[in-house]
C-alpha cells in the first residue's frame, strides 16, 4: 500500500497550487475529476505515474532539465495503445525541421556569451538512453565565456532604450496536453532584458522555499526609468492577456515602489539547481574589480548566508534576465530570472 499524499507533498512539492488529487490532475491534462471509487483510484494511478516521471528526469538529467522547465515537456504517446511519457522540447521560437542547436556570440562586458536558441528536440523513446543524452548535451548552454569593456550590443539581451513597446508581443504556445506556456516576445524573439549598474536594495531574501526545501534565493534591486517603463508595459500587458484568457488568479504586480521618492524596485530571482548538479544556481555569477577584471565565481552548494555577503545593499550590478509569466491557479504575474550578474566590487 502507498499512501499518495504524503510522499507526493515530500517528493513533488505544491507545483500545482496544492496537493488536492483533481489540482494535479488538471495540472497534468488528465481531465476532471469524477468522485467515483474505482475512476479515483485509476486518476490517483495516474497522477502518480506522472509525478514520478518528472521526478525521474530531474534526477536523471539534472543540468539540463530544470525543475520550472519539466512540467509541460511531458507528452503522452498513444503509440501501441499504451500512455507512456516522452519527451519534448517546447521552445516556442524555433523551427521544427532544423537538426542541430543554433548558437550566437558576441561580445559584452569581455565576456563571449551565447544564446540559447534551441530547436525542438524529440528523441525516440527506444530504450537507447545514450540517444537520449546526446540530444540532451546539444540543449546544454556552453560554460565558457569572456568579457568585453562594452555593455551594449549583446545579442540576445536587450537595453531598455532598445526595446520598442510596439513590438512586444503576449501569446501561448500549443499546451502539448498539459498545460500552456505564455510567452512575451519582441521582434518575434523571446524578450531577454540586460541593464548595467543595478543598485542593491534589499539582500538575497529566503523567506519561501523549493520542492526540495532548499530557499528561493531573489533580491530586490532598484531600476532606472527606462527600464521601468519597458517592464511596467510588459506587466500591464500579461495581466491584460490572461485576464483575458480567463484566469483567475490574483495578478501580483512585477514593480514595487518604496521610499519618499517612490523609486521603482523589482526581484531578481536566483534559480537553484537539483543537489546532483554541478553547479548549485543556474545564474551565472561574476565578480568585477574595480582594476576591470573579471571573474567567474564557483559555488560548491546553496548558502543564503554566502550569497547575502556577495549581494549586500547598495552594491551595483550588471543583470541579464528573462521574463517568465507564472499562472499557478492562485497567484499569476512575471517572474524576472537573472540568467547572468556581474556583481562590482567595492
Amino acid at each position: 500500500m502507498i499512501d499518495t499524499l504524503p510522499l507526493l507533498t515530500q517528493r513533488f512539492g505544491r507545483r500545482a497550487g496544492d496537493m488536492k488529487m483533481a489540482s494535479l490532475a488538471n495540472y497534468f491534462g488528465l481531465g476532471r475529476q469524477k468522485h467515483r471509487s474505482l475512476d479515483d483510484v485509476r486518476m490517483n494511478l495516474e497522477v502518480l505515474k506522472y509525478c514520478a516521471t518528472v521526478l525521474f528526469l530531474e534526477a536523471s538529467f539534472p543540468e539540463v532539465l530544470i525543475v520550472e522547465n519539466l512540467v509541460g515537456a511531458i507528452t503522452r504517446s498513444k503509440s501501441d495503445g499504451a500512455t507512456s511519457p516522452e519527451v519534448k522540447n517546447l521552445e516556442a521560437n524555433t523551427s521544427p525541421d532544423s537538426s542541430k542547436r543554433q548558437r550566437t556570440v558576441s561580445q559584452v562586458n569581455g565576456f563571449t556569451t551565447d544564446q540559447d536558441n534551441q530547436e525542438s528536440v524529440d528523441p525516440a523513446m527506444n530504450g537507447e538512453s545514450s540517444d537520449l543524452i546526446s540530444h540532451m548535451e546539444e540543449m546544454k548552454l556552453d560554460a565558457s565565456m569572456q568579457m568585453d569593456a562594452s555593455f551594449s550590443g549583446h545579442s540576445g539581451f536587450l537595453e531598455p532604450d532598445d526595446v520598442s513597446t510596439e513590438c512586444i508581443k503576449i501569446f501561448t504556445t500549443p499546451s502539448y496536453q498539459f498545460n500552456r506556456r505564455t510567452l512575451i516576445t519582441h521582434k518575434d524573439s523571446p524578450l531577454h532584458l540586460c541593464c548595467a549598474g543595478l543598485k542593491v536594495q534589499f539582500g538575497v531574501g529566503t523567506k519561501f522555499l523549493d520542492t526540495a526545501g532548499r530557499p528561493k534565493l531573489n533580491m530586490v534591486v532598484d531600476i532606472p526609468e527606462n527600464l521601468s517603463k519597458v517592464l511596467e508595459f510588459c506587466d500591464n500587458q500579461a495581466q491584460r492577456f490572461l485576464q483575458e484568457s480567463g484566469t483567475t488568479s490574483e495578478w501580483r504586480p512585477l514593480i514595487k515602489k518604496y521610499g519618499y521618492v517612490n523609486r521603482p524596485t523589482v526581484r531578481l530571482n536566483i534559480p537553484t539547481t537539483p543537489s546532483s548538479s554541478a553547479s548549485p544556481y543556474s545564474t551565472d555569477i561574476y565578480q568585477k574589480e574595480p582594476s576591470g577584471n573579471i571573474q567567474k565565481l564557483a559555488f560548491s552548494k546553496v548558502d543564503a548566508a554566502e550569497m547575502d555577503i556577495l549581494f549586500v545593499r547598495g552594491n551595483r550590478l550588471d543583470a541579464f534576465f528573462s521574463l517568465e509569466i507564472y499562472d499557478y491557479q492562485q497567484n499569476a504575474g512575471i517572474r524576472l530570472v537573472a540568467k547572468r550578474l556581474v556583481v562590482h566590487s567595492k
